[in-house]
């Protein structure tokens, strides 16, 4: 990889770094923020919901409709979006107009990180794909595990719009970094907004945007849990779950890094079915290894996170392989992003309703678990028609 295009690689890390922060930060300001606009708990957790739904809905409507030839642009603009409405999020004077914003911050953050993936790809040699892209999953799940706290540090001393302030500095950073560097995008086939939908009827696409999905309900959806789970009297009655969370996003650090190089030595597709069979090895070993002694709970935790941000390395390497020539692989790559918010959210959901209904906490792990194992078996069949 040359010296320009991995500066690249890395400012656009460092953009998705300021993603990560606030795709998470907010879930930790509601308290914050529900003081300051004197609103409840509740409704300030709309928030994340406005957020991640413009993510997850709206970004590959806007990828979509990007025209091929300006792809350097819609790049930096979408990234500056990004850090505008940040900026507008801590100078907004209503809870209503701080909602639109995150909104509007969602759909910047989604865009970008698609158009991000796809430019590192479309600027590294093919045999360091999967690196260039781990480097950028590894900077979002940077943000998520030393951003947030750090900025929600900086919120408890300074207000909740440091928090905000902070996620547009280091966006600002990497925006001017990569108006300065990066070098102009191969231009994209320009193709009618329903020739980019084709991607919709392609088998082998959307078999790896099922699996996006199914991994997301049962790695995310599990995630939403984690704390219910270890406070259970069965999981050794934790009493904070502070280091449990570190150790899931340390490990997700160590997995995002480290799965670049074998992706680009190995068979992405063969990597993915591996990733799904330890994220069920993970999720059925977590509740048991808990019951036995809270702290080996941490192993099956570290593996969990390893395998759960490893996953989208992998995912997104094949779908850049095989929509590129097709001139959708940044909608690709949009739609997967997106699978992952709505498993994250159908994982949440389907969890909640099984604690509405009084089922032992150690089920929602079992039922993640055996969602893994129908993950394996979709990417199990993709792996076999590879071959035919």
């Amino acid at each position: 990889m040359a010296d320009q295009s991995r500066l690249s690689v890395y400012l656009v890390a460092l953009g998705a770094f300021a993603l990560g922060m606030a795709s998470y930060v907010t879930a930790g300001l509601i308290p914050l923020i529900g003081d300051a606009f004197s609103v409840s708990a509740a409704k300030a957790a709309q928030l994340v919901t406005a957020f991640t739904l413009a993510y997850g809905l709206g970004s590959p409507v806007i990828v979509a409709l990007l025209p091929g030839h300006h792809q350097r642009l819609g790049l930096l603009v979408a990234l500056a979006i990004f850090i505008v409405a940040n900026i507008a999020s801590a100078l907004v004077t209503s809870f209503i107009s701080l909602a639109i914003w995150r909104a509007i911050a969602g759909v910047g953050a989604g865009v970008y990180l698609a158009m991000g993936i796809a430019a590192a790809a479309a600027i590294t040699p093919e045999v360091q794909r999967g690196k260039a892209i781990a480097i950028i999953m590894g900077g979002m799940a940077s943000g998520t595990v030393l951003g947030v706290p750090v900025s929600l540090l900086m919120a408890e001393r300074l207000g909740w719009a440091s928090a905000m302030w902070l996620i547009a500095v280091l966006g600002f950073i990497a925006c001017a970094g990569l108006q300065l560097k990066l070098s102009a995008l191969p231009a994209a086939p320009t193709l009618s907004l329903v020739r980019k939908l084709a991607i919709l009827k392609s088998p082998h696409a959307m078999g790896i945007l099922t699996v996006s999905l199914l991994a997301a309900i049962a790695s995310l959806g599990m995630y939403t849990f984690i704390a219910p789970l270890m406070a259970a009297a069965e999981s050794g009655a934790v009493e904070s779950i502070t280091g449990y969370l570190w150790v899931w996003g340390i490990g997700g650090v160590v997995g995002s890094f480290l799965i670049g190089p074998l992706v680009d030595r190995f068979n992405g597709p063969i990597m993915t079915l591996a990733i799904m069979l330890l994220l069920f090895i993970a999720l059925i070993a977590l509740p048991f290894s808990a019951s036995i002694h809270p702290l080996l709970a941490l192993l099956p935790i570290a593996l969990w996170g390893a395998v759960g941000w490893a996953l989208q390395v992998p995912q997104n390497n094949e779908l850049v392989r095989i929509r590129q020539a097709h001139g959708d692989g940044n909608l690709a790559v949009a739609l997967n992003e997106s699978a992952l918010y709505l498993g994250s959210a159908m994982g949440a959901a389907g969890g909640g309703i099984l604690l509405a209904i009084h089922q032992p906490i150690s089920t929602l792990a079992v039922g993640a678990g055996a969602i893994a194992v129908v993950g394996a078996s979709v990417q199990l069949a993709l792996v076999v028609n590879a071959k035919h």
